[in-house]
């Protein structure tokens, strides 16, 4: 069974490299896509074992997301684990995602930073609870941590996208595959992982207004394709179950 993990890495020289050894520790074969980084980061990932796919410049987490799961694919992956460079995300972790997946393999599976949750700055708190709820509108479907970058996609629902969702557009993109992966009847799955929020780790490169924002707009217009949705809202709100089957 070939896995593959996909981590997108902008100016990570710090952690990169403990990232990507903790990281093959549990998958032999990581991917680091570099995207655009002015220091050492593409060093360090390779150091370390990686093999690292260089963006020309700065296209954003989206852009880079898409680029390695497109290699991964290429490679054989039967499923892409992604997570983030900078700390937050424990590699020692993976073996969760992989159970859940192995149980459900027709789920995209999400790490779900619910453990200790309150650790977490309250402005980010408030920002992932407001792109929960409107992805989950969106979706048709409660889902959880919705700004987690730490997932495991199944190759069979990568294949199925027809083209890359806002794979420009920065943070937005993971907000609209898992919408797209919902209604293609992947149905995003939580396994509870603790929260780090390490306050030596440097500023994330997630802007809780801004990024919100374009989440928010790229929703609305989602929304307003479908006519508001209203069996959306309910679905999301567990006011109308949404069967193992149905998709849309």
């Amino acid at each position: 069974m070939t896995m593959i993990v996909v981590i997108p890495a902008y100016n990570e020289a710090a952690t990169i490299a403990g990232i990507v050894h903790r990281a093959r520790q549990q998958i032999e074969t990581v991917l680091v896509i570099d995207d655009g980084s002015s220091d050492d980061t593409a060093a360090q990932a390779e150091n370390a074992g990686a093999t690292v796919l260089r963006q020309p410049d700065n296209q954003g987490k989206g852009a880079a997301l898409w680029r390695g799961m497109q290699a991964a694919l290429a490679l054989g992956a039967e499923a892409v684990i992604t997570l983030d460079a900078d700390g937050q995300h424990r590699p020692e972790d993976i073996p969760k995602l992989l159970d859940a997946w192995r149980c459900r393999p027709d789920r995209l599976i999400i790490a779900a930073r619910l453990e200790r949750r309150e650790s977490a700055p309250r402005l980010r708190r408030f920002a992932n609870g407001m792109a929960d709820f409107w992805v989950s509108w969106a979706a048709g479907y409660p889902i959880r941590d919705t700004q987690s970058g730490f997932r495991l996609y199944p190759t069979a629902l990568l294949q199925k996208l027809p083209h890359p969702p806002s794979a420009g557009c920065g943070f937005v993109f993971e907000s609209a595959l898992l919408i797209q992966a919902t209604h293609c009847g992947y149905l995003p799955t939580a396994v509870v992982i603790e929260a780090l929020y390490l306050p030596q780790s440097r500023q994330s490169h997630y802007r809780p207004w801004r990024d919100t924002w374009r989440i928010t707009v790229m929703v609305a217009k989602e929304l307003l394709k479908r006519g508001l949705y209203p069996l959306g809202l309910l679905r999301s709100l567990g006011l109308l179950r949404l069967s193992e089957k149905q998709s849309d």
